[in-house]
């Protein structure tokens, strides 16, 4: 049976469907990203993100959500009650993935015969005895150094000390009952109360499948990239429920269930997505920004913009300028935008200085 052709603006309007930017009002118990985590990165980060999904600001509370290092290490915001299931979802699948996820501090522990595993749980550990009260991460980080055998360390130039390989100490806090204060920078980690990793994840939170659902249809390849895994891994976990699909002569999958989503244009939506928005961390960025030029300003290899989802698909890019009490944002448009989309950038942009409790004094469209 030949799989059925799927069109890029069909992957597109998927997607924005499957993340509910289309949606004008959500609630957090109905904001499906939060299935898969809402990374927290800058100031455009979670809050954000849920925000042009249509989730009230005044409906983000600290009691509601947690934030806790997650996936590739990053700050993910998620629903406090369901961290427990989370925690299981996002740990790695083996020790090889394990190894691959804690980039170059696997090396060492190797030499000294401790697996990847064993050295997140040691680190977990020994962060769970140190963190009784809320702490700065320098402050667990030297109290953790202070405990660990040589293979757990790095000297650090900058710093001119030595201090834990980051990787196993991000990874291991979750394991370690531990999240991140909201609004802290440099963050400080405290206990999350009455908190016991559940045995497995739950179906909402298993991450290969969460993948498909919200940033389908997709390869292995594809997830695997996303969640810092072995290629190997994902493929042994990958659901059975599946279909095949063709997107531009590439072999894909999507669960069954998501079918319907596929059908009609993309959503008439205009939204300014923030620079680590789940929409723009599909690891197929060739189909998001066909043009390699316009993607090398939306992936820059540092200072990355936000996104512009103009009228359905992505068309440009954008950056906030902060003076005061005041917001000014620059909108890189890749075609020349028409009045209309540019009133309705405007609009949101108006939408994003209220978010932020700012005045917007201007959008410059360029270039």
């Amino acid at each position: 049976m030949t799989a059925r052709a799927i069109a890029r603006s069909q992957v597109i309007g998927f997607r924005a469907r499957a993340q509910q930017l289309d949606q004008a009002t959500n609630t957090l118990a109905q904001a499906d990203v939060l299935d898969l985590g809402v990374q927290d990165t800058g100031p455009d980060g979670a809050a954000w993100a849920l925000a042009v999904r249509g989730v009230d600001p005044a409906a983000t509370t600290h009691d509601e959500l947690a934030t806790v290092w997650s996936i590739r290490g990053a700050p993910h915001v998620y629903r406090r009650a369901e961290l427990p299931s989370v925690a299981a979802a996002v740990e790695p699948f083996s020790d090889a993935d394990a190894a691959k996820r804690i980039y170059d501090a696997s090396r060492p522990l190797k030499a000294a015969g401790i697996t990847a595993t064993e050295a997140i749980d040691a680190v977990a550990a020994a962060m769970r005895a140190v963190v009784t009260e809320p702490l700065g991460k320098g402050d667990v980080s030297r109290r953790v150094a202070a405990t660990m055998d040589e293979p757990y360390l790095r000297f650090c130039r900058v710093c001119d000390a030595t201090h834990l390989y980051e990787m196993p100490f991000r990874l291991a806090a979750l394991r370690a009952g531990l999240e991140l204060e909201p609004g802290t920078s440099p963050p400080v980690l405290r206990r999350i109360a009455d908190f016991r990793r559940a045995d497995r994840a739950g179906p909402r939170h298993d991450v290969v499948n969460g993948y498909l659902r919200l940033l389908g249809p997709a390869t292995p390849k594809h997830v695997a990239e996303y969640l810092d895994a072995p290629v190997s891994d994902v493929k042994a976990r990958w659901p059975d429920d599946l279909v095949e699909v063709n997107v531009e002569g590439e072999t894909r999958w999507l669960p069954a269930a998501e079918l319907p989503r596929l059908e009609g244009e993309p959503p008439d939506v205009t939204r300014l997505l923030g620079p680590f928005d789940l929409f723009l961390q599909a690891r197929d960025r060739g189909l998001l920004v066909p043009d390699t030029g316009y993607a090398k300003t939306v992936w820059p290899r540092l200072g990355r913009p936000g996104g512009v989802l103009l009228e359905g698909d992505l068309a440009g890019v954008w950056r906030p300028r902060k003076t005061g009490r005041s917001l000014r944002l620059t909108v890189d448009l890749w075609d020349r935008g028409t009045a209309r989309a540019k009133r309705l950038l405007e609009e949101q942009a108006e939408r994003l200085a209220a978010h932020r409790q700012v005045s917007l004094s201007g959008v410059d469209f360029g270039p």
